[in-house]
Parts: C-alpha cells; structure tokens; sequence
C-alpha cells in the first residue's frame, strides 16, 4: 500500500502507461468490434484511466509486477466490455447522457427473495404486473447464486458467481428476466458478494487441495500467531455462532480469515490477481443486464494488524477502482454500499466515483427509534446532521430489510435527545420484543447478549407497528392505530430524497411468520420470522379498502404516485426543519419553483402545532394536503390526528 503520492508524477506516469498500454489493446481487441464502438470505448478508458490508474497504484504499485497485472486488468476489462450485449450498450449510451437517472421521483424500490415472491425466475416474470402496478422501478433480488445446501447466511455464501441457484432456475433464466423488467422500466438490482465466498466456491476447493495460488486468494495463516494479534483489535460480529475471526481448517492445517460465519472464507484484496478475477465477475453481473449492484460488507474488504479491521483507506480504494472500471466497461451499472458501521464512516462511501447509493441504517434505525418514544429530536438531529451527501449520489431508504433492524445510530444524538445511548438501546430491545410495558410491538431478538442486553430486533414491518397484537386482540382501535403506524413509516421514506425502498410483503401487512424453525437450517436464527413466503390469498384483498390489507396497501400506493407525480419530489433538496412539537418530524421537498411540507405525527395522541411557527416557515393560512386531499385551514393552530402524515401545499 502506498500513501504518499506526489500528484504530478501520478499525472505524468498515468499518461505515459496508458499510451504504452493503449497499443498492446488495439492491436489484442480493435479486430473483434466495429471503429465507433471501439473510439466511443477508448474515450471512456482515457477518461476514467487516469482515476483507474491512481487508485490501482496505491493499493498495488509496491509489487515489483505492478504493471504487468495493470496491463492484465485493462485487458480483463476490455474483454468483458466485448461480451456485453448489444442492448445494453444501448443502455450505457443512454445513461452517459443521463449519468443521474437514478435520482428520478419515478425510482421506487422493491426488495424480496425470488422463491419466497415467485417460486423461481420463470415465474418471477409472471408477477411483473404486479410490481409495475405498485409503481416499482427498482427491483432488489436477494441472493440467487449458487450456494450451499444448508447453512449458506441467507444466499451471502456465495459458491459461484456465475451460476443461478438451481431450485431458483438458470443464468439464461436470469438474462430474460432482468431484460424484460428493464422493458417495463424496472431496474434490476443484484448483491456483489465480494468481501467473501463460501467454502464450496472453486477457488476454496482448490484451496482446500493444496494449490498455492488459489489458497493466496483468501488469507490463510499455518498457526495462531498473526490470527491472535489480529484479533486482539478486532470485535466479533457474530459471538454466539462464530467467536473471533477465524476457522482452522484440519485438510490444510491452517487458519483461514472468517469474518461472519465459518463456511464465508474472506478473500485477499492485497492481491491483485484476486482484484482482477473479481472486476471480471462484477463485470459478467453488469453483462446480465444487472443496473444496480448492491456492494455488500464493503466495511471489511481490508485487514491490517493493529486496527479493527473496519473501513480502512485500501477498502474505498477497491471500491474507487472497481467503480472506474464500470465507468469504462459498463456505464449503465453504479454500485450501492452496504455498510451498518457508525454513520460517520457510512457517508464516507458515497461518491459518484465510489457508491453512487448508500443505504441509510440510520434513518431506518432512527425511525423505529421515535416510534417507540414517541419522539423525534434524535431523528431531527441525526437527518440535520448527516441527510445531505455529494452531488449526484441518493440514500436509499427503508423501513426494514430482510435483515435484523440494529441501533445503529450515533451515541452523540441519543445523549443530546436526552438518553443514555447504552440504557436507550436496551429500552429498544425491550420495546420491539413486546417485554415492556405497554408495548404495542411483536418481535424477537437476534444476536441477543444476555449479559450486556444488547441486541438486534426481528419482525415484520406489521408486527412491530401493533397490528400482530391488536388482531390478536380484536381491538378495532389498536388496528387503526398499527395501520396508521405503517402508513407513517413509510410516507416518511417515500416523501424523503433518495430512492425509497419497500420489501415486498410490508405492503399488504405482513404479520411474523413462526414456522420458520421447523426448518433445521433455519433454528436459531429469528431473521426468518420476517422472511415469509408472499401470501397472495392476502394480497387479492388489496384492493378493498374496507380490510386491514387494502387500507396498507392503498395508503402506500397513493403515496408512491404522489412522490412520482408531483415535480417537487424530482430531483429534489430535502430540508429539516423544527417543527416546535417534538412529537412531529417536520421537512421541506424544494425543486426550484415546486414546494411541499411534510409532516409526521409520531404519537398516538393528537398534537398542535403553532400556526405563527407554520408562518414563518412560509406557509399560508390555507394549505392543500396532498396525501389527505383535504384543504386545510390553520389560523391559530394545525391540529394534527394520531399518526398523521401531511404533505402540504400552498393553498390557493
């Protein structure tokens, strides 16, 4: 790894190898395609090359073969360039005059497991009228590569990158499913699995059977000398299942690096063969017709002894090369980080030239956070503090995931709300399994400490808003109040800047699903509660708006044709305002000369806001409720209703 790098012999050694390189690609790949496509390519690599070049040189310009493995990388690029589909040329044509398509109020996003929606891709194809009539544009599929039978975390053990799981159908399956989504303007979003394989990969296997070159893919050590210094820096993320970071491996009596589970082996970005068979797996990806590709783990994509092994400097470089390489190979992909870390290290992967779109743990985290309390400062504070990121990127927001909901917001905003961040997050805990009093919630805890009493929280978005409870109950009022918790939630992510994010099923209201452990592979792990199989019985009441269903999923419709509509929502600042009531969370939508007011009554109760604070943040006397469809006049005060969502503008 090198640090210090004196920016004008960068500049001048990048200019100088790329003229010695570009001739050796002309004269490998200028024959196989026609000169326009091969001048528009090259225009793109001199572009890029320069960012390409720099990063590359920083993680790997110490070898003494630097150069050779660069020139191995640009050929691997071009290569995969020359396999992708005419179509999607087409695409990448499209997207270099629209770089920022994916910050459109059209972009709604979906995510599920295809066998839990559909029952496999074939099928999948079926249930498209469905997502467009939701409004969907965005289609997130979780895991569906091969992977092991058994433990496999959920399809994240990945065992090949280039072949469907086969219960789940072929890759020529997958192919004709992304095109025909991107015929019905749906955008497919796949993971990146690249921080690890499983242990069945091939390039584990071939690990296992001695071979030196593809045991140096992953990082593996002959004793515990280096694996116990490593460690005494490091956390564990899964104590219960897997305690430190590594799994000895009796068949080649080593220790190899595994950070979440003993059959995920975590791979060698030092590297650089490894970085240059993982840019062509990406690539083949990009070549399926893939348009957003979810980067997962990006937080521990490097190791170095004496730190925790978390977000180092050589991770962003990765991703910053990875990204100049679709710039130049496939342009119509931008990659999404994952990363549950602090929210400080969260942002620091957005960029146009690293994660164009980042999830946002926080605000999910945050909003569960002030459904419990009933109150929004810490949110008001945090979104303040962190919403706005570069130029060009989006948050993607949700209300939950196929993942546990972790409290990963910032201490500092929890002791300026008033709390004890430790004490706060085990009151959450309490609240979202039901053991605290009064608790309108129905979860479980997953990775629960039982000494610390730290924890995260599974549940579908339904059970942990009251509705599992108050059906249980027959408490007309309690139902009202669960629907209309569901109803707030996700007003708040689909009103807010970026791309919102629905998983599918949430949308007809869902309740917790307590067969899963009658599964063996899936005992122990309470994530499943909230992975069901889609109910479509459930989801043909949708459309009457007298059942707990269709009251859901109609409220959620009409939210997502208002955000799809409306040309404040395009392109659009978001700003945070206090809206003098710390029970109500309070924002602006500003697109030039378009304009609306959101805001969100967390609390059960009603709640007045002064109508001369409503004044001087610019609003009138009279006002338009666009989600309510009722004009609404404040001349003292506004009243608002019991988990109310407003989204005002100017009355006439």
């Amino acid at each position: 790894m090198i640090d210090d790098i004196d920016p004008l012999w960068l500049k001048k050694e990048s200019r100088t190898t790329l003229s010695r390189l570009l001739p050796r690609l002309e004269a490998a790949f200028r024959e196989q395609v026609d000169s326009a496509e091969w001048e528009g390519y090259l225009e793109r690599l001199k572009r890029h090359f320069p960012r390409l070049f720099e990063r590359l040189y920083r993680l790997y310009g110490h070898n003494y073969d630097f150069f050779y493995h660069l020139e191995n990388i640009l050929k691997s690029t071009t290569h995969m360039w020359l396999e992708r589909p005419d179509e999607l040329r087409a695409l990448d044509a499209m997207r270099e005059v629209n770089r920022e398509w994916y910050l459109s109020n059209r972009m709604v996003g979906a995510m599920c497991y295809v066998d839990l929606f559909a029952g496999d891709l074939q099928q999948l194809r079926a249930r498209i009228p469905y997502l467009t009539e939701l409004g969907i544009t965005y289609l997130h599929l979780m895991p569906l590569f091969k992977m092991p039978e058994g433990d496999n975390d959920g399809g994240y053990a990945i065992s090949s990158y280039r072949e469907v799981h086969p219960p789940l159908g072929s890759m020529d399956d997958l192919q004709a499913l992304a095109t025909e989504l991107r015929h019905h303007g749906i955008s497919l979003v796949l993971d990146f699995i690249f921080n690890h394989t499983s242990d069945e990969h091939e390039w584990a296997q071939a690990a296992l059977a001695g071979d030196p070159e593809h045991q140096a893919y992953y990082r593996m050590y002959p004793d515990r000398a280096l694996p116990d210094a490593y460690e005494r820096s490091m956390g564990e993320i899964f104590p219960e299942d897997h305690p430190g970071a590594f799994t000895y491996r009796n068949r080649i009596k080593k220790w190899v690096w595994t950070t979440f589970n003993n059959y995920q082996w975590d791979l060698n970005y030092e590297n650089p063969v490894l970085f240059t068979q993982m840019l062509e797996e990406m690539l083949f990806l990009a070549n399926q017709g893939v348009e957003i590709l979810r980067l997962d783990a990006v937080a521990f994509l490097w190791k170095r002894l004496g730190t925790d092994c978390q977000n180092l400097p050589e991770a962003h470089w990765v991703i910053q090369a990875f990204n100049a390489i679709v710039s130049i190979a496939a342009p119509a992909m931008v990659f999404k980080s994952e990363a549950i870390v602090h929210p400080d290290e969260v942002k620091k992967y957005i960029d146009v030239d690293e994660c164009p779109l980042s999830y946002h743990p926080q605000l999910m985290a945050l909003l569960w956070e002030a459904l419990a309390t009933r109150d929004t400062r810490a949110l008001l504070r945090a979104m303040q503090d962190d919403f706005n990121i570069p130029t060009g990127c989006a948050w993607v927001n949700y209300v939950r995931s196929h993942d546990d909901i972790g409290w990963a917001f910032s201490d500092e905003d929890i002791i300026a709300s008033g709390f004890e961040p430790a004490e706060h997050r085990r009151f959450l805990t309490e609240f979202y399994t039901g053991r605290y009093q009064g608790s309108f919630a129905s979860g479980a805890p997953f990775q629960e400490n039982k000494q610390t009493g730290d924890a995260r929280i599974s549940g579908t978005c339904a059970s942990l808003c009251g509705l599992e409870k108050a059906l249980g109950e027959k408490d007309e009022k309690e139902i009202n109040l669960a629907i209309q918790r569901i109803l707030l939630l996700h007003g708040v992510i689909i009103m807010l800047g970026g791309i919102p994010l629905l998983y599918i099923g949430d949308e007809i209201g869902t309740l917790n699903n307590y067969d899963y452990d009658q599964d063996s592979a899936k005992l122990g792990d309470t994530r499943w509660l909230h992975r069901s199989r889609f109910d479509w019985e459930l989801a043909e009441k949708r459309r009457d708006s007298d059942s707990v269903t269709g009251r859901i999923y109609q409220g959620i419709l009409r939210l997502i044709q208002l955000r799809q509509q409306n040309p404040a929502f395009s392109h659009a600042e978001t700003e945070f305002t206090d809206s003098g009531n710390a029970h109500v969370l309070s924002f602006f939508r500003n697109n030039g000369q378009y304009s609306v007011f959101v805001l969100a009554n967390f609390s059960e109760h009603e709640q007045r806001l002064e109508a001369r604070r409503l004044r001087l943040l610019g609003l009138r006397k009279t006002m338009v409720d666009l989600f309510g469809g009722h004009t609404i006049t404040a001349t003292q005060e506004l009243i608002m209703e019991p988990y109310q969502i407003l989204v005002l503008s100017r009355g006439a």
